[in-house]
């Protein structure tokens, strides 16, 4: 078939490669000006199966608001909100309840799981060459701590994902370059998690694609679907007159705009933009760096080595201006990672060796994403994975192109359709 892929960030690609990779002819359409330049330009890395989990779960609402008074919050809710964003989160407070929670975590790491795997064979296949390490240390300062994180941890072993509780001193074994004036009761060590650059992935694999013959035509802009058409996309370019090409299907993947492609069609994708934060800066001292990921529990701000960088990311910000940088949420990720690695990283007095990024992540209120079919001909999705888009993103893809084939997927996909937010 000849198939257009709306959207080039690490879900895009994926998909546009597994499309190509089973003998359809694919174009790409990307508003920027290269693949993963928006949400997958400077996520922290962490591929962690067992920590794939919804936003929305029980006790989340009551953190929020503890949050709104905390200056190093891991969520904040920033004014202005817009209508959309408060009826959003009305839907996340309803997706709160322990029985949603429950259901949504095992789709969610079903797929997590599965993708990690896919992940690793492409990356073999391939011989994908990008930076990555295996290893994943949760950071916990205290003894309160040490009991918040244990509910996770039932979850990691009724997921059978390995794990071991260590003291401080078994930490700095494993991380010789943490900093010996912090003082921390101990950590979770999880060897089979690993942290990985998706924007390099995104890269190579988008090379891959070209290979197979997939087209991309970046800086172009998709108009909404039209209802009597919807295979029939009407493009518009720098500079240029909008043309119409028409297509056997569409695969949507283009993140936030999504819902504005698909509303004509009568598809109300209740997505929002919650946004997070990274800074990423040269190493100084490879010795004063981290040798993997780290999570520092309390701040949930991660610390990934990725290759010659250090990379520091976290905050789950709803609301606000876009384009404006939270100034908190940029000095808590300063914090720790000067609590953890003072000499890791240049971070010069006027900022200018490092990287400051902010990114929507496009999520939906009760936290899985929805592939698939869309009930109109022609019509399919691939949107939703919030923050979790790395971790999904390859079994995402491979799911969407068997069931385009009419294969069977390797991973069950209950509670991933459409269907589910009509539920």
């Amino acid at each position: 078939m000849n198939l257009a892929v709306v959207g080039a960030g690490i879900i895009g690609v994926t998909t546009a490669y597994e499309l190509a990779a089973d003998g359809h002819q694919v174009t790409v359409f990307e508003r920027r000006g290269a693949v993963a330049e928006e949400t997958s330009f400077a996520n922290a890395g962490v591929i962690a199966p067992g920590a794939v989990t919804p936003w929305a779960a029980p006790g989340m609402p009551a953190k929020v608001a503890r949050y709104l008074f905390s200056r190093h919050a891991p969520v904040r809710v920033s004014l202005p909100l817009t209508s959309a964003e408060i009826g959003w989160m009305w839907k996340w407070r309803r997706a709160c309840k322990l029985e949603s929670y429950l259901a949504n975590r095992a789709r969610m790491q079903r797929l997590a799981f599965y993708s990690r795997s896919r992940l690793h064979q492409l990356t073999e296949d391939l011989k994908l060459e990008y930076d990555r390490s295996t290893g994943y240390l949760v950071l916990l300062r205290s003894e309160k701590d040490s009991k918040l994180v244990q509910p996770g941890l039932q979850v990691l072993r009724d997921a059978g994902v390995p794990f071991r509780e260590i003291d401080a001193a078994q930490a700095r074994t494993l991380e010789p370059a943490l900093n010996p004036d912090t003082q921390f009761l101990g950590a979770v060590h999880l060897p089979d998690d690993e942290v990985g650059n998706c924007r390099q992935f995104a890269l190579l694999l988008k090379g891959q694609a070209q290979r197979l013959g997939v087209n991309f035509e970046f800086n172009s802009t998709v108009a909404p679907l039209d209802p009597a058409q919807p295979c029939t996309l009407t493009i518009g370019s720098d500079g240029g007159q909008p043309r119409q090409q028409r297509f056997d299907a569409v695969v949507v993947c283009g993140a936030l705009d999504s819902a504005l492609l698909l509303r004509p069609l009568g598809l109300k994708l209740p997505l929002a933009a919650v946004h997070g934060y990274s800074i990423s800066a040269p190493i100084r001292e490879p010795l004063n760096a981290p040798r993997s990921a780290l999570m520092d529990e309390r701040y949930k701000v991660a610390i990934s080595r990725l290759g010659n960088r250090v990379r520091v990311a976290g905050s789950a910000e709803i609301g606000g201006s876009p384009t404006s940088k939270h100034a908190a949420a940029i000095q808590t990720l300063y914090k720790v990672l000067h609590d953890w690695f003072p000499g890791a990283a240049q971070i010069s007095n006027t900022g200018a060796a490092v990287q400051e990024w902010k990114g929507a992540r496009p999520m939906l209120p009760d936290g899985p994403p929805v592939l698939g079919a869309t009930g109109i001909p022609g019509v399919w999705i691939n949107l939703g994975h919030g923050s979790s888009g790395w971790a999904l993103s390859c079994g995402s893809a491979r799911a969407v192109a068997d069931l385009m084939r009419g294969r069977t997927p390797e991973v069950d996909l209950e509670g991933l359709g459409i269907e589910r937010l009509a539920a």
